[in-house]
């Protein structure tokens, strides 16, 4: 029997994501993909310059290697896997958990993304899922982390 722990999203790790840019620092060509909720997952169509993504890279929140990117606008739940590539994301509408490896291994938590059920806001014109409803939604870990390979 696999020893599982019920937990939630947000004692996993905390809701992350990019600062925010605006649309003045977007042209439509340029060094960095810049992914809003409408190209995440495809084809970018704006970009931010290299000074801007090299400041906002260091100063503030950004994926590492083998998050897992959330959709929380338009398409919920939508997930991207970063895998180091030079991009730029919409902030709070493409999010992520950063989570501590050595508790649950990303991996596991994007075998869990392609199958929870994301719990959204109603009432909204728009469909969203805020970082509380990320935060609560609860999940199973096994605690063996070469069962979550």
């Amino acid at each position: 029997m696999i020893d599982m722990i019920t937990t939630t999203l947000g004692e996993v790790g905390k809701v992350k994501m990019c600062k925010r840019i605006l649309k003045e620092q977007t042209s439509n060509e340029g060094d960095i993909p810049f992914y809003k909720i409408g190209t995440f997952g495809g084809q970018p169509d704006s970009f931010i310059n290299k000074e801007l993504f090299e400041k906002y890279k260091e100063k503030f929140s950004y994926p590492k290697i083998g998050n897992t990117l959330i959709s929380a606008s338009g398409t919920i739940g939508r997930t991207v896997r970063y895998e180091g590539e030079e991009a730029y994301y919409q902030d709070s509408n493409i999010v992520w958990i950063d989570n501590d490896e050595s508790k649950v291994l990303d991996d596991y938590l994007y075998y869990v993304y392609q199958n929870i059920r994301w719990v959204t806001t109603t009432g909204a014109t728009i469909t969203r899922l805020y970082n509380s409803n990320i935060e609560s939604m609860e999940i199973k870990i096994p605690k063996d982390l070469n069962v979550q390979k």
